[in-house]
């Protein structure tokens, strides 16, 4: 909280749209991954610069193209990016704040949602939050993360092996697919934690230590965080499925209320895990 207060402080008497990451530097290298595709087509490159981007900002682009963004600290390459693809500078410097809540916000050529992605320590026990900022316009996604991570491998590997709906689709449902990857991974984390409080409870029950009533608390303490990301979450997806962006196609929006459903019944069985009082925290 600290570092966080410190990087605040820089920005303090700055116009608004002035360029300053807030968060924590997760990565030391920026690392910039273009696919590009369509039912017959597939190409993947590392980017060596963010110009190379640029041409993939072209509505008449017969391809989809997915630019993600591993490493957001370095606001001169969000800056460059933001010019060579429209985006308001107040867009730009949202991206770069790692502190946002979970978010729609509505252009007339893109779309800008902030979500919020978990990860699961065993080691500890300790559920860690990460923030992926998704710039959606006609025909290409940008994903922004403030590190690799596996959760979109899954979809990257999908597109590669012509594996399902995607290559067949546009640049809406890859949102999709990236949308749904994250509450998946959020189903996982919730039955682990819920799992390993449920162990606890019956060892409670028969071998009682002096250990275990901490350690459930710290379990329920993470689901209960879990259930804090969702719930904005639930109203991002829902935004889109109702017409919240100008990107999303009819045909994409039963899938996008198929993972809002996935929202609702996590926010509601992770409440059951932890009890009613303790949501009413929340």
């Amino acid at each position: 909280m600290a570092k966080l207060i410190k990087k605040r402080s820089k920005k303090a008497g700055l116009p608004p749209g002035s360029l300053i990451h807030i968060g924590e530097k997760k990565t030391d290298k920026t690392k910039i991954t273009i696919i590009e595709y369509d039912e017959v087509h597939f190409h993947e490159q590392e980017a060596k610069t963010i110009e190379e981007c640029f041409p993939f900002h072209d509505r008449n682009r017969p391809t989809v193209a997915w630019i993600n963004i591993d490493g957001i600290h370095q606001s001169e390459i969000l800056g460059k990016l933001g010019e060579g693809f429209g985006l308001h500078p107040l867009i730009v410097e949202d991206i770069l704040n790692t502190d946002q809540r979970p978010k729609i916000e509505d252009f007339e050529t893109y779309s800008y949602l902030v979500l919020k992605m978990l990860y699961f320590n065993a080691k500890d026990g300790e559920v860690a939050s990460e923030q992926v900022s998704l710039i959606l316009g006609y025909n290409f996604i940008i994903s922004f993360q403030e590190r690799e991570a596996d959760i979109f491998h899954v979809i990257s590997d999908r597109i590669r092996t012509n594996k399902g709906r995607v290559r067949k689709m546009g640049a809406d449902y890859l949102a999709y697919c990236l949308l749904d990857a994250i509450v998946d991974n959020y189903f996982i984390i919730m039955e682990t934690l819920g799992e390993k409080i449920e162990s606890l409870e019956n060892e409670l029950v028969k071998e009682p230590s002096p250990e275990i009533l901490p350690a459930i608390y710290n379990l329920k303490r993470n689901m209960i965080l879990l259930r804090r990301s969702v719930w904005p979450l639930r109203e991002v997806i829902g935004g889109l499925g109702r017409g919240g962006s100008l990107q999303i196609q009819e045909s994409v929006k039963i899938y996008l209320k198929d993972i809002h459903d996935h929202t609702i019944y996590i926010i509601g069985s992770s409440c059951s895990r932890v009890g009613k009082r303790e949501c009413k925290l929340v």
